[in-house]
């Protein structure tokens, strides 16, 4: 029986399967994005996740787990180098799945895996929020709008008298221009009659 195994096999042998997660990480770590198709990023998704969860932590034990899985010193290196300085904060979720469509020649879905802080065109080369996973509301901070009102200082009485003509100017201005369109209406009217 097989009940509660959920892991895709893709079709290979257990050393097949798990050379070419290796590889397919390898290729990741080094490129920060890959296509294949969506079942192999979905099984790399889960292969790779935990290592650079384990890179977050530099301890010679878990540079020892990471190239257990991905054999290969150079990924290792970058993986702890690189990712795991661009990673650091981040609690989860660094990877990300893009579908591409269908592959030209035998239709299979193929899609694009990447890491998540890499990608400058999502981010807008700025940092990514973090989305927070308690349930407390953040302090925002004190905008122009909320800002505590200055004093009330009294003006004198000349000021306010200054500015309510020029209030009255822009009133009339639409009003002056509104009155030759009509003696130009009833100009038309009179030619259309005779």
């Amino acid at each position: 029986m097989r009940h509660g195994k959920k892991f895709n096999h893709l079709s290979r042998q257990t050393g097949h399967r798990k050379a070419m997660l290796a590889n397919m990480a390898c290729s990741l770590i080094e490129h920060k994005r890959i296509n294949t198709t969506v079942a192999k990023a979905k099984a790399l998704k889960q292969f790779v996740e935990p290592l650079i969860t384990k890179s977050k932590e530099d301890t010679t034990h878990n540079r020892r787990i990471c190239f257990a899985y991905l054999r290969s010193k150079y990924a290792v290196t970058d993986l702890f180098r690189d990712v795991a300085a661009k990673v650091g904060d981040r609690p989860g979720g660094y990877t990300r799945i893009i579908k591409m469509g269908n592959r030209l020649g035998d239709n299979a879905d193929m899609a694009m895996i990447e890491l998540v802080d890499f990608n400058e065109i999502y981010n807008g080369g700025k940092k990514e929020e973090k989305k927070g996973r308690t349930r407390r509301a953040k302090a925002k901070p004190v905008t122009a709008e909320k800002a505590p009102a200055a004093p009330v200082v009294e003006t004198p009485a000349a000021d306010v008298v200054e500015e309510t003509p020029a209030v009255a100017e822009v009133e009339e201005t639409p009003a002056v221009e509104e009155t030759p369109e009509a003696p130009a209406a009833d100009e038309e009217s009179k030619e259309e009659q005779a």
